[in-house]
């Protein structure tokens, strides 16, 4: 089954120091009322084709009332699927969905006939690190950018319609990927249909309609949540896919004010983190404290008793949910 690299990683923790937390302080992600995962909460929107990508975000705020919304990963008008979504507090979470990587289905229609052997052999070369030129309907700028393909996979072929996966890294344009498999081939080659289906840890598994949110938050107001409990996701989902440290009840409250992660604070961590690499620096209750960019690797993490672990880039807790001086 082909997966994101991040599904494929096997992590495991690491107990730097035995640690216990405080159940007077916090909470579990899985315990917050309705009312506190609505002040901070992911969701993840099946965008159906017609609307841009702000204006389901649009929607989504009407729908739940909310003063900050936020997508992840802008896809066209035209494309359906996957559309994580952050709501107040969780909308600056969403730049991290794009280290998960993505993955498409899409319809490719061929201008020349050409034998499936053919199609099949073009797809190996499309696997592994590619070469792209923004189209000139684009965002950014039209330069040639590096490109990481994960999986490349042919579902059917009928006749010059050929339906494939691909995984792949983020700003990744899939029809422009569509144009280069046709140069290949030298037959020529456009996209009929395009649907996400996934987009860092969000994918079609648990993908909700804007009706559904509605339904499910008017059903909300009259006192019933257990439906909106099954869409809105509290912001530590966001995060599911990066390598994790967890610390000390002690230096929670130093974090929410913008404090380094320095060794001593740690009390377990993944394996395999490399320097450079973002992380989620969370509670012993799994709460997400911030994010940020190791200074070390994980072996060097467990057996320093001083130093800068992690350069902390963004805090999303709220500060003094923890004390200053707590065992």
């Amino acid at each position: 089954m082909a997966s994101l690299p991040f599904e494929i990683i096997n992590r495991k923790v690491i107990i730097k120091s035995d640690a216990t937390t405080n159940d007077r302080y916090g909470c579990r992600p899985d315990e917050r009322t309705t009312k506190d995962l609505l002040n901070s909460c992911v969701i993840c929107i099946n965008k159906n084709q017609g609307p841009s990508s702000h204006q389901v975000a649009d929607y989504v705020k009407r729908i739940l009332n909310a003063k900050k919304v936020g997508h992840g990963g802008t896809l066209d008008p035209n494309v359906w699927g996957v559309l994580p979504m952050g709501v107040e507090d969780a909308t600056r979470i969403m730049q991290t969905v794009l280290k998960g990587g993505k993955e498409y289905v899409a319809l490719m229609y061929l201008h020349k006939d050409v034998s499936e052997k053919e199609i099949c052999s073009a797809v190996n070369k499309f696997i592994g690190k590619i070469k792209q030129i923004p189209p000139i309907k684009s965002a950014v700028r039209r330069v040639e950018r590096i490109r990481n393909i994960y999986y490349f996979e042919i579902l059917e072929i009928n006749g010059r319609y050929v339906l494939f996966k691909v995984g792949c890294e983020a700003g990744t344009y899939i029809r422009k990927l569509i144009d280069q498999f046709g140069r290949e081939l030298k037959t020529g080659a456009h996209m009929q249909q395009l649907i996400r289906t996934k987009a860092g840890p969000f994918s079609d598994r648990e993908w909700h309609s804007l009706t559904d949110l509605k339904d499910a938050y008017t059903l909300y107001k009259e006192e019933k949540e257990e439906e909106l409990r099954k869409i809105i996701k509290p912001i530590e989902y966001a995060v599911s896919h990066l390598c994790k440290i967890w610390v000390f009840d002690s230096a929670v409250n130093n974090l929410c004010h913008g404090s380094q992660l320095y060794a001593t604070g740690i009390a377990k961590l993944n394996s395999g983190i490399k320097p450079g690499d973002m992380v989620a620096v969370l509670t012993l209750k799994e709460e997400l404290i911030c994010i940020g960019y190791s200074a070390m690797d994980s072996e060097e993490i467990v057996n320093a008793t001083k130093g800068l672990a992690v350069r902390t880039s963004r805090v999303f807790m709220k500060p003094d949910l923890y004390p200053k001086n707590i065992d």
